[in-house]
């Protein structure tokens, strides 16, 4: 035991050596303790200007890096940051939330402090209905075993968890802690996986339009490489759901566009309504990420292989790692022995494609389709696309992007907002990379004063706000005066938070004066396009029309 040594200490170095180099948060009184003890460490502290964008923020740096951290302080803060956490456990994002707690006292005694609900326990209770694990830190003894335990589940499961740790056992001493017990993979019972493999390469190899579709798991579970193996080795094209959207270069030869059921592209509707052999890896069948539900696939031809196991036909078998098994199919399928498959490259026939000719003109009005025509020839090799949920993401999804470009978009649980914080979190894990953020003008005035920590912190983010005078995602589904909103002059906020250069485009031809002037500009470019109220992807305005159906609005 070193006196010198405490319970904050061991959390924040812990949290260091499973790579959380930044800890976003608030400041407030109870977690004060911990961020003293960060200041001292080599995890760099990044503040934002509600708990809220810190939990988004963690989010998106997680996606980046493979987890992601923020603290902030009890019952007022914490709960502030509920809705980010939320959305990191619906949609599997590995990210620590740190809670300052009063002291042990005062969880005894439950005086009526500030911030607290009288019960000191209702916020725990509230954390453990959305994470993997959960524990409130109430001795130095016992604290060093419980944060290893919740940080290892935070990995193994990919999901959020939640440490409250009380301002007095934050200060007192524990011991050094040993080697971190990173989980290894789950155990694969190797009678199942054999007898998954070889059903469902029995079922593909007879296949003459086989088909393979990848999906969120692939990207959580870090199973890109493996992925890319099977397509090497069987030269099968592929697509993939929204959610497992850039899971690989959308530059690959084999890359037929991506999949949503009847809002897909013709071709690539058409390519997996015809393929008598579909491989299924990772997917989450979520009304956004099917298209409304309309990407039924014939089970009868189908291996379905998840978390949860190979679903082939009406055979489950379970036990069986989606690592695992990927790697065993693709030793036991051989080349597609007999020509090549019958395949159109998403980068020759794709919506958004930098390969299509664009010519601007100059008179012409912005429409969201012609602007992401020119933009999707922005994106440099290896940037990161931050899409916000509504026009923002039915457009970037269809945007064929370039070599190593990753894509975040809260396609399952669609918070609004979330791409704000989520754009700064990228940015700090990936300050070499350049980050393009498109947001409505809607999301942006729930979340957007965190611009200003983009300026502070030095991030360069492209940001392309779409003003089309309100909530556009919603008046596709009912088209009310709640939708609009006060008008902002979106493009003069740099000036006002400090930093940075704001420009506006209503037009083709001030579309490119704007993007020439980003080109020469060094720091964060705010660029404020204005585009019609209702003018969105068809594909948005037929998500409308089904949410509409759903929640019975005429």
């Amino acid at each position: 035991m070193s006196p010198d040594f405490t319970v904050a200490d061991y959390l924040v170095l812990r949290l260091k050596e499973i790579g959380v180099d930044h800890l976003f948060g608030v400041p407030g009184d109870f977690v004060l303790g911990i961020l003293n003890q960060v200041l001292k460490s080599d995890v760099a502290y990044v503040g934002t200007c509600n708990e809220l964008n810190a939990a988004y923020a963690a989010d998106g740096y997680a996606r980046i890096r493979g987890v992601g951290a923020f603290a902030s302080t009890y019952g007022v803060g914490e709960l502030s940051a509920l809705n980010g956490v939320a959305g990191a456990w619906a949609e599997r994002v590995p990210v620590v939330a740190v809670t300052g707690s009063p002291s042990m006292d005062a969880f005894r005694d439950r005086p009526l402090l500030h911030h607290t609900l009288g019960d000191y326990q209702i916020p725990l209770r509230m954390y453990e209905k959305i994470t993997a694990a959960s524990a409130h830190l109430a001795s130095a003894k016992d604290a060093p075993a419980e944060i290893d335990r919740v940080l290892a589940a935070c990995l193994a499961r990919q999901q959020p968890v939640y440490l409250s740790l009380p301002a007095d056992v934050a200060r007192q001493a524990c011991a050094r802690p040993g080697p971190f017990p990173f989980p290894g993979q789950a155990p694969t019972d190797p009678a199942a996986l054999a007898e998954a493999v070889g059903e469902a390469a029995a079922l593909l190899d007879k296949a003459t339009a086989p088909m393979v579709i990848g999906d969120v798991e692939l990207i959580r579970f870090k199973l890109e490489d493996q992925f890319a193996a099977l397509l090497h080795r069987t030269g099968y094209p592929f697509t993939t759901r929204m959610l497992g959207k850039a899971v690989l270069s959308e530059r690959h030869p084999q890359f037929i566009g991506l999949f949503e059921g009847d809002r897909s592209r013709p071709y690539v509707r058409e390519r997996v309504a015809q393929a008598d052999g579909v491989l299924q890896l990772g997917a989450w069948m979520t009304d956004f990420n099917t298209g409304g539900f309309t990407a039924a696939l014939d089970q009868a031809k189908t291996v379905s292989a998840s978390l949860g196991g190979v679903r082939i036909g009406h055979h489950l078998y379970e036990n069986v790692g989606l690592g695992a098994f990927i790697q065993a199919l693709t030793a036991r399928l051989p080349p597609r022995r007999a020509g090549p498959l019958e395949m159109q490259s998403a980068a020759d026939h794709g919506t958004h494609r930098s390969s299509q000719p664009y010519v601007a003109a100059s008179e012409e009005a912005l429409t969201v389709k012609r602007l992401f025509d020119r933009l999707v020839r922005r994106i440099p090799e290896g940037a990161i696309v931050v899409a916000e949920t509504g026009v923002s993401l039915f457009s970037a999804a269809e945007m064929v992007l370039p070599d190593g470009a990753a894509f975040i978009g809260q396609t399952f649980y669609g918070s609004i907002g979330y791409t704000v914080g989520a754009a700064l979190g990228a940015a700090v894990a990936a300050p070499g990379r350049k980050v393009v953020l498109f947001i409505g003008d809607g999301a942006f005035q729930v979340t957007g004063q965190d611009l200003s920590t983009m300026i502070r912190h030095g991030a360069k983010p492209l940001i392309v706000l779409l003003n089309n005078g309100g909530y556009t995602i919603e008046r596709v589904i009912s088209d009310h005066p709640y939708n609009d909103l006060q008008p902002w002059a979106y493009h003069r906020l740099p000036e006002v938070f400090g930093g940075g250069l704001g420009l506006e485009a209503r037009s083709e031809g001030e579309l490119e004066t704007a993007l020439a002037q980003a080109s020469a500009a060094d720091g964060l470019v705010l660029l404020e396009a204005h585009t019609g109220r209702l003018d969105c992807p068809e594909a948005l305005r037929e998500a409308g029309r089904s949410m509409a159906k759903t929640n019975f609005l005429d």
